[in-house]
């Protein structure tokens, strides 16, 4: 039986977010940390280089928001963790890859295999004119590491100083995927291209945490667009009330894609011809399976048009086509013998404030509903006058 995530609910200034954040989650906290620090020490980065790591990091995260760090420090004092491994838990795509990279390419010039375990993840977005009920779905297949699902956590966060939110996240991290009351939505996905780590950029995590935070759409499209970043990364943004973009980020660079015909969904390669004609993908040698899986998906949810569901987004999300390297991805042995899955499903409503999240979904279809109570008007309400 695969439990279900647990929910955090935080409120509060920063700090005091962060110590409630900790508190509930120190056991999820410590074995994120655990994994990640062996993961680290395999390729010969210990806490010394997570020192310096996170010293030259620090700054950068301070320039975004220094109520971050303020954050961060209160999850290591309510988990009881050192403060580097909580910054590690927000800026792990990063660390990991950097220490990993000479590695890697080590063992490329060798010959040998490589597995970069990138989060794989396939996105979707149905607007509403392609759905049943007039309402935006916002849905994500997360692909990453089996062992995850034991450390994942659905965190609400009631704020003061803005719109309260809901994501979906690893223990000890501010934000992945999730929507804020306002309607606005964020998921995101793997990319790769030969800029990557280049320059010293904002944590992608922190800056998907960034549009959650959001009480304008534009603004959380800013963040997007404008914040530098070390690796590239696709983000999803979408709005309640009908409007989705998606930006492939390369650290230096953003390019758009546009949905059609009511519908956008994403995998781990470039679709942007401008993209495509500037940089060169280098993510397909540990994705291969994404140049069919946002196909997959479109293929099952295009004859739906008009009258599509959260049902039909979960059943195009289940596809098992080509398994184990499938849009469901099971639990399976990586080149480097780590087991990688698609570790989550989850499948927002934001207009409803609904998110459902089934954990390991190829051995669990069993979803677990979170809510989160949400306040703006429907686009075609009437203006006083």
């Amino acid at each position: 039986m695969v439990e279900p995530c647990p929910l955090v609910e935080v409120s509060g200034t920063p700090h005091q977010r962060g110590l409630q954040h900790g508190h509930q989650a120190a056991a999820r906290i410590r074995r994120g940390v655990a994994d990640y620090s062996a993961q680290l020490g395999r390729s010969g980065f210990g806490d010394a280089e997570l020192r310096d790591a996170v010293a030259g990091y620090l700054p950068v995260i301070e320039g975004f928001d220094v109520h971050y760090v303020a954050e961060m420090r209160g999850i290591a004092e309510g988990a009881d963790v050192p403060f580097e491994q909580i910054v590690l838990l927000n800026a792990r795509t990063e660390l990991l890859q950097i220490a990993s990279r000479r590695q890697r390419a080590q063992q490329r010039q060798a010959g040998a295999p490589v597995d970069d375990e990138p989060d794989g993840c396939t996105g979707v977005v149905v607007l509403p004119e392609a759905s049943a009920d007039g309402r935006l779905i916002h849905a994500q297949n997360w692909d990453w590491k089996a062992g995850c699902a034991e450390t994942a956590i659905v965190l609400k966060v009631r704020r003061d100083d803005g719109p309260d939110y809901i994501t979906f996240t690893e223990a000890g991290a501010l934000g992945r995927f999730g929507f804020n009351a306002l309607g606005i939505a964020v998921t995101a996905n793997y990319l790769e291209c030969e800029r990557d780590y280049s320059q010293l950029g904002v944590p992608l995590a922190l800056i998907r945490r960034k549009v959650l935070e959001q009480t304008e759409f534009a603004l959380a499209l800013r963040a997007v667009y404008t914040t530098a970043k070390s690796a590239s990364n696709n983000i999803i943004v979408s709005h309640a009330q009908g409007v989705a973009i998606d930006f492939e980020c390369a650290p230096d660079e953003t390019f758009l894609v546009h949905p059609q015909q009511g519908l956008l969904v994403h995998a781990n390669h470039w679709q942007s011809s401008v993209a495509l004609g500037k940089l060169r993908d280098t993510g397909i040698l540990s994705t291969p399976d994404s140049l069919y899986r946002d196909r997959r998906v479109h293929a099952l949810l295009a004859p739906h048009h008009g009258r599509i569901t959260r049902g039909h987004v979960k059943g195009a999300l289940f596809d098992r086509f080509a398994d184990p390297w499938s849009v469901c991805r099971p639990p399976r042995q990586t080149l480097s013998s780590n087991l990688s899955a698609t570790v989550a499903m989850i499948v927002m409503d934001p207009a409803a404030g609904v998110m459902e999240v089934a954990l390991l979904p190829a051995l669990n279809r069993e979803f677990t509903r979170y809510a989160l109570e949400t306040r703006f008007s429907p686009v075609n309400t009437p203006v006083p006058v």
